[in-house]
């Protein structure tokens, strides 16, 4: 998921490189960034909870195969094309938002079906860790050193490998240890994935920091933003992926 500085894809230490400032041009600033952020946790809250309830009523989970499938290619391909083309940010984060909505929505939808409760339980969770994060970043206690990067990055790494690897011979029917399952070691690395996504955060933080110092352009406080959901995005996923697992045990 990137390099150098995070290993947010959407924000790493090249971002600001090729970026043209205009001394008189609004810049960057963290009231616009968090307001942008708010904002996009709403679009993907709206159509979320649209496929949820297209899910319920219709009380047939294959209703949400189709969501599922348009939210995570849509959001695929806004995400490549925001990365890519950073000034786009204010248009092509929103559309993310809102494919990512979809998709979310659809498997939210399927796993309260299977274990009532889960939902609200990783809804509070990730964001019970976004203010802890934030709360130990802006005391100093986890601070973004290089070493820290570095750390966060490499594993972030080694996940999204493991996860490639997983993806490429479930094509052959073979099942990737301790990726699905429900042992001991399986809940183990899934806790771990969590931690290390939760520790995206502190990088995601930092990046959009630099960003307002550094008096990046007003567009950036979308393209921060997005940022900032693709972590939480992937938190909540792993969330409830742990929760589902520790529920299957019962």
């Amino acid at each position: 998921m990137a390099l150098m500085r995070t290993s947010n894809p959407a924000l790493n230490a090249k971002t600001f490189a090729d970026l043209r400032r205009d001394p008189t041009a609004p810049a960057m600033t963290l009231e616009g960034t968090v307001n942008k952020a708010a904002f996009l946790l709403f679009l993907v809250a709206v159509p979320a909870a649209w496929v949820w309830s297209q899910v319920r009523t219709a009380f047939d989970p294959a209703v949400a195969g189709p969501w599922i499938a348009l939210g995570v290619i849509g959001g695929l391909i806004a995400a490549i094309v925001t990365i890519v083309k950073k000034a786009w940010s204010p248009v092509t984060a929103p559309i993310y938002a809102a494919f990512e909505g979809l998709a979310l929505g659809g498997l939210s939808a399927l796993l309260e079906t299977k274990y009532p409760g889960i939902v609200m339980q990783a809804v509070g969770l990730t964001f019970a860790t976004l203010a802890a994060m934030l709360l130990a970043y802006r005391s100093g206690l986890i601070k973004a050193t290089e070493k820290f990067k570095l750390g966060v990055v490499a594993a972030t790494g080694a996940i999204a490998l493991y996860y490639l690897i997983g993806l490429g011979l479930s094509f052959f029917g073979i099942a990737m240890p301790f990726l699905q399952g429900t042992s001991t070691t399986s809940l183990v690395v899934s806790g771990v994935i969590v931690i290390v996504a939760a520790l995206n955060l502190i990088l995601d933080f930092d990046f959009i920091e630099t960003g307002v110092t550094g008096g990046a352009p007003k567009y950036m406080e979308w393209y921060g933003a997005f940022g900032l959901m693709v972590t939480l995005i992937w938190l909540y996923l792993e969330i409830l992926r742990l929760l589902a697992k520790t529920r299957s045990r019962r």
